[in-house]
C-alpha cells in the first residue's frame, strides 16, 4: 500500500486505469471489462480510475455495475471532470468554473450511485478560470463530504503550488514512463518539497512498452493511437527499437517487458502509484506481476542505457492536445 500525498488516501501500490474499457482505445467487451475489475479488487487493487467524460458516462456506469453488491469502503475512486465533448465525441475544451465543478459532481455521483468520490480532479487545467477558483470549488465539496480528496491532472509546478496553498492536493495524474520523463524536472520535484502523490498514467505508454506491440497492428476504428505521433511511421519503428532493448532485459530477468516497465516506475518513489490500464484479466495478471519484480541498481543502470531519456521519438499527444496541458507550459 501507498499513502497519496501527505494527508491524501492509502491505496494499493497498483491503480487500474478503467479509460479503455469504455473508450479511445476501440471497442471494449463489458463483460470482460467487468470480470476484470473484480479480479483487481480480489487481487487487493484498491484504486479504480476513470473520467466522466469517458464514453459519455459509459465508465462511471461499468464502474458502478461492478462494485453492484461490494463494499463501498474498500474501494477508492478517482475521478477527472471537465472535459467538455460534443455528441461525435469531438474536444470542445474544459471548464473549471465553479459551476461546473458542482453540476459535474452532482451527475457522477448519480452515475456511480455513490454519495462521495474519494479523489476529484479536473482534467485539464483550464486556462480561463484561475486554478484557485477550480480548487475552491472542490474544497467545498469536501467541506459536505461529497468528496475525500482533492487532486490534479497533467498541472504544471507553479500551478500545482497555487493549487496547494487554497486546499491541500493528495495527487497530481502525470503521464510518467520510460518514455515519457519531463515530469521528473520541474513537477515531480514540486509535488516532493509540496508532500503530494503522483498517480502515473501511460506506464506502458499506451501499449508501446507492452511487448505486444508490432509496426503491422492494425487499429480499429475509435483508436485514438491511429493518430497518436509516437505509434506513427518511422516514431513507431524508432520507439519499437527501444522496447526490443528492454525485452533483452527482461528476458534476463525472467520477466516480460510490460513487467520491467512497470516496476520501473514503482521504483521511482513511494509516492508514485502507477495506474495500468488493463481491459483483460490475463494483462491485469501480467501487470500486478510486476509487483514481484525487484530491481537492483545494476539494473536500474541497464534500463537507463537501453531507453535514456528523451529517447522516445514524437510527443505524446498530438499537437492540439499537447497545447491543453498545462503541464507542458
Amino acid at each position: 500500500m501507498r499513502t497519496l500525498g501527505t494527508g491524501g488516501p492509502v491505496v494499493s501500490d497498483l491503480g487500474l486505469g478503467c479509460m479503455g474499457m469504455s473508450d479511445f482505445y476501440g471497442p471494449a467487451d463489458t463483460s470482460e471489462s467487468i470480470a476484470t475489475i473484480h479480479a483487481a479488487l480480489d487481487a487487493g487493487i484498491t484504486l479504480l480510475d476513470t473520467g466522466d467524460f469517458y464514453g459519455m458516462g459509459h465508465n462511471e456506469l461499468l464502474i458502478r455495475q461492478a462494485l453492484d453488491g461490494r463494499s463501498r469502503d474498500d474501494v477508492r475512486i478517482s475521478v477527472k471532470f471537465g472535459a467538455q465533448r460534443d455528441y461525435d465525441g469531438n474536444w470542445l475544451g474544459y471548464d473549471g468554473r465553479p459551476a461546473g465543478v458542482k453540476t459535474s459532481l452532482a451527475y457522477t455521483l448519480r452515475r456511480l450511485g455513490t454519495d462521495h468520490v474519494d479523489v476529484y480532479r479536473i482534467a485539464r487545467v483550464d486556462p480561463a478560470v484561475p486554478i484557485e477558483e477550480t480548487v475552491g470549488a472542490i474544497a467545498e465539496e469536501v467541506a459536505k463530504g461529497r468528496v475525500r480528496h482533492v487532486g490534479l491532472s497533467e498541472a504544471g509546478a507553479e500551478t500545482i503550488r497555487r493549487a496547494h496553498a487554497v486546499h491541500p492536493i493528495a495527487d497530481v495524474q502525470l503521464e510518467y514512463s520510460l518514455l515519457s520523463r519531463g515530469i521528473e524536472r520541474d513537477i515531480l520535484p514540486a509535488c516532493r518539497e509540496l508532500g503530494i502523490g503522483v498517480t502515473a498514467y501511460g506506464v506502458l505508454s499506451r501499449g508501446l512498452l507492452s511487448g505486444h506491440w508490432s509496426e503491422d497492428r492494425e487499429l480499429g476504428a475509435g483508436d485514438f493511437r491511429a493518430v497518436s505521433p509516437r505509434f506513427s511511421g518511422d516514431n513507431l519503428a524508432h520507439n519499437l527499437t527501444l522496447v526490443a532493448a528492454l525485452r533483452g532485459l527482461a528476458e534476463a530477468k525472467g520477466v516480460t517487458v510490460a513487467q520491467l516497465a512497470i516496476a520501473w516506475v514503482l521504483a521511482r518513489g513511494e509516492e508514485i502509484v502507477p495506474l495500468v490500464g488493463a481491459r483483460r484479466r490475463e494483462r491485469l495478471a501480467e501487470a500486478l506481476g510486476a509487483l514481484d519484480v525487484k530491481l537492483t541498481a545494476e539494473d536500474l543502470a541497464a534500463i537507463e542505457a537501453a531507453v535514456p531519456e528523451g529517447a522516445a521519438a514524437g510527443s505524446r499527444y498530438a499537437d492540439a492536445q499537447m497545447s491543453m496541458l498545462d503541464s507542458e507550459r
